[in-house]
């Protein structure tokens, strides 16, 4: 059940979008203000239910957007002296603003995410790294709808990967509707049960899967509810 405090669509998280490049022009990551704005449609899309999950209570309105040029942190990699150096320099709000960054890290690596519990431990961390080419208009096909983002923000509010755990149905992603799932997916198998033993297909269109982008679609109730649960309880959104 959603917190009885909240209904659907009620909670709008100011979102800073912090574009780090190396240059002039979308090649060297100086993406165009468009495919902010897309992203950010996307995001309201997604935790609406428009594309056809449920609707969370969560919509995203974009407070800002910080240009910078600086070619160390434009590689920056998870847990690098550049992401620290970078957000340090960054970072708006508090911790119910979410703050995303877009760069290009290397290793093939699309972004990544704290969760809602570590603020308190590491303000200055918060926030959400993305491949700037993730981003609605990128080149980073299949995985360039805008999901990538939606994703990682599924964590920032709360949410492990749906793969979390494996077959083990008490380690799992602690959300009673999304069936376990033996390992990550990839690409669209529908119809995929890699936990033969436990009920349910795989579920490879859920948005914390690492299924491509088409492929996504949805964020279920009892992730509506732990999302709402955690963020009220480390965000104060």
């Amino acid at each position: 059940m959603m917190d009885e405090t909240y209904g659907a669509g009620t909670v709008t998280v100011q979102v800073w979008v912090h574009v780090i490049n190396r240059g002039s022009g979308i090649s060297n990551g100086d993406i165009p203000q468009s495919w902010i704005d897309n992203q950010i449609a996307v995001l309201n899309n997604s935790f609406s239910g428009a594309t056809g999950g449920v609707n969370t209570i969560f919509r995203f309105q974009l407070a800002g957007v910080t240009r910078t040029t600086n070619s160390t942190w434009y590689t920056m990699a998870d847990g690098s002296s550049a992401e620290a150096q970078a957000k340090a320099a960054l970072r708006r709000g508090d911790a119910t603003t979410l703050n995303l960054y877009c760069a290009a890290p290397g290793g093939g690596i699309l972004g990544w995410a704290t969760f809602p519990w570590w603020y308190a431990g590491n303000p200055t961390d918060d926030g959400v790294v993305i491949l700037n080419s993730s981003m609605p208009g990128g080149s980073a096909s299949p995985y360039n709808l805008g999901d990538t983002a939606t994703h990682e923000v599924g964590h920032w509010l709360g949410l492990y990967h749906t793969f979390q755990g494996g077959c083990n149905a008490t380690a799992g992603d602690y959300v009673s509707d999304t069936p376990a799932e033996r390992s990550p997916a990839s690409g669209c198998p529908t119809g995929r049960d890699s936990c033969r033993n436990l009920s349910g297909l795989d579920p490879i269109t859920n948005f914390m899967d690492y299924s491509t982008d088409s492929c996504m679609f949805r964020f279920s109730a009892g992730q509506a509810a732990r999302m709402d649960a955690a963020s009220l309880q480390y965000r104060g959104l």
